[in-house]
């Protein structure tokens, strides 16, 4: 009852999913070979994370209801268009660095990898939902291979007020509210927001209220795998896609895959190993007045391990 008034397009400015991997292929080129990033992660477990933080609160709980409003929000997906994939979606494929402190080689030099392949590792599309609650309201969505660091995030980030009170505070320090749900690997919820900095001047600084899994109930989360195996075992449809699901999710991004077939990359690799990802990926919020939460802020009992 607290987040549900705010959850649409009048107090949300835009919404930010993040699949980030440190690992490369791991010996899976031949299968990459034949995927890349956008058939690999973004019409099956992006497009989950999506339906669930957009979807309208379904009259039960239960798998059917769960997923008829799921399927409401892939509907409302805007299609692209070959101009859309062009200027709203980015591709990206990993060169050599440095991940935690060891150097990594670039894609094209992995087992079972063309050398001179021009499939892509990353990828990052905005979207649009035309429906009444979430118009207006971009979702950048973003998933890649070799990337700083392995994290897979929700950011909801609120709305600049109207009106600046405290005008003896640094721009930099004004920053907007959001929520970001943390979903592995350490998982928990962030409230950012604004407080007053304890002294005799009207100054605010940011602060962040973390729940962490771990500190209230004391155990780990079971894996995504272990989890689906135990709904399979029980019958639970839940977090699996229907039919109508899939087909949604394919329209999406197959006019993607078909330009992306069409004009191959010509500056693979754009991205060096142990990055966020390519520089074009920042410059598709950039050019919205945007940008990326590349900084990682664990709950509490993460910060400590």
């Amino acid at each position: 009852s607290i987040f549900e008034p705010i959850w649409s397009r009048n107090y949300i400015d835009h919404v930010q999913i993040t699949v980030a991997e440190t690992l490369g292929v791991e010996g899976r080129g031949g299968y990459y070979e034949t995927a890349g990033a956008l058939r690999d992660m973004i019409p099956n477990h992006i497009f989950q994370l999506l339906t669930l933080t957009a979807m309208e609160p379904p009259v039960s709980f239960d798998a059917d209801s769960v997923r008829d409003e799921q399927a409401k929000i892939l509907q409302a997906l805007k299609f692209f268009t070959a101009e859309d994939a062009l200027q709203f979606a980015v591709r990206g494929q990993y060169g050599d660095g440095v991940i935690d402190g060891k150097a990594a080689p670039e894609y094209r030099k992995e087992e079972s990898v063309r050398p001179d392949s021009t499939v892509e590792t990353f990828a990052a599309l905005k979207l649009s939902i035309d429906n009444w609650r979430w118009a207006d309201v971009p979702f950048y969505v973003r998933t890649g291979k070799r990337m700083a660091t392995r994290h897979s995030s929700i950011v909801i980030q609120f709305k600049k007020a109207p009106f600046v009170l405290f005008r003896d505070t640094p721009i930099e320090r004004l920053t907007t509210n959001r929520i970001e749900i943390h979903i592995q690997p350490d998982e928990g919820i962030t409230l950012h927001f604004g407080a007053k900095i304890p002294g005799p001047i009207v100054k605010m600084g940011s602060v962040d209220m973390d729940f962490n899994y771990v500190d209230h109930f004391g155990e780990q989360i079971s894996t995504g795998y272990e989890r689906l195996l135990f709904d399979c075992m029980i019958g639970d449809a839940t977090l699996f896609q229907r039919a109508d699901m899939v087909e949604s999710s394919w329209g999406i991004v197959t006019p993607i895959l078909d330009v992306w077939s069409a004009i191959p990359p010509r500056d693979f690799p754009n991205y060096g190993s142990g990055t966020w990802g390519p520089a074009d990926s920042e410059l598709l919020l950039q050019k919205d007045g945007r940008a990326w939460k590349n900084t990682v802020h664990l709950p509490s009992s993460a910060n400590e391990l």
